[in-house]
């Protein structure tokens, strides 16, 4: 199955990044093979609408699920509604992330986990 987990950088070892619309990366991966594709957020600079946009993004890869630190309340609409399941609270390495996920260790959220504009870039 494949999820998508927030990350810092490029590659499993990577931090995961607490946001979801302005993060840095959105790493694809294959729970089962751990193959995975680092794709670059193209809405990280976003002046507005990044949380649904970085939503459609990981839609339109297929994944299934997303392990984030937060989700606002955009991005989580934008999410669920294409049957995406979001979690929260995630921290330490995306491999980490990964094995968390995989052992049942998150629980689906059932709301947003900040308000919106939470991850926009302090001026």
């Amino acid at each position: 199955m494949k999820i998508c987990v927030t990350s810092e950088n490029a590659n499993l070892n990577s931090q995961v990044d607490p946001r979801f619309g302005r993060c840095q990366y959105f790493i694809i991966v294959d729970t089962d093979t751990f193959e995975f594709e680092a794709v670059g957020n193209p809405n990280l600079e976003a002046t507005g609408g990044a949380g649904i946009q970085s939503a459609q993004l990981v839609a339109s890869k297929q994944a299934k699920a997303v392990v984030t630190g937060n989700v606002g309340p955009n991005a989580f609409q934008t999410l669920t509604a294409a049957g995406i399941e979001v979690f929260t609270g995630a921290a330490g390495t995306v491999k980490e992330a990964i094995e968390k996920y995989k052992k049942g260790e998150f629980k689906a959220a059932a709301s947003p986990s900040v308000s919106s504009k939470s991850g926009m870039p302090s001026k």
